[in-house]
């Protein structure tokens, strides 16, 4: 077997990958300045720490996003091949949008979606009912 190509070719990405590390730290600007440290927010002073912690609301909502846009990609590359997939396609993308359904209403359901304030673990009372 040959493997003189494959270590030749590793070889050279490591020297590649060296050399411009090495130019870059040569060739690169050394100064520091105590604006070099702080944070850019666009052009904003910055306000307080940036350590602060999210409510885990804020992680749950990109995540649900990154699951909704994927099943938009997916729907609009089975709408591009509807014609050559048939019926076989149509019934996998319907059986694809039912289990995202199901997760969105189990979503719902368990108060993930629900952003106001004091509304998950309160039950509702009935009209009738007195308060305390």
């Amino acid at each position: 077997m040959m493997l003189w190509p494959l270590l030749v070719y590793f070889a050279l990405v490591l020297v590649l990958v060296a050399g411009m590390l090495g130019l870059s730290y040569v060739l690169g600007e050394r100064r520091t300045e105590r604006a070099t440290g702080e944070p850019y927010e666009s052009g904003i002073p910055p306000t307080g720490s940036a350590r602060i912690r999210f409510d885990v609301k804020f992680y749950l909502t990109a995540m649900f996003f990154v699951v909704f846009d994927l099943e938009a990609a997916f729907l609009f590359a089975w709408a591009v091949a509807f014609r050559d997939l048939g019926w076989a396609g149509y019934v996998e993308v319907a059986i694809f949008v039912g289990v995202l359904l199901a997760a969105l209403i189990y979503l719902w359901r368990v108060g993930a979606l629900d952003w106001g304030p004091g509304r998950r673990g309160v039950e509702r009372r009935d009209e009738g009912e007195p308060t305390p």
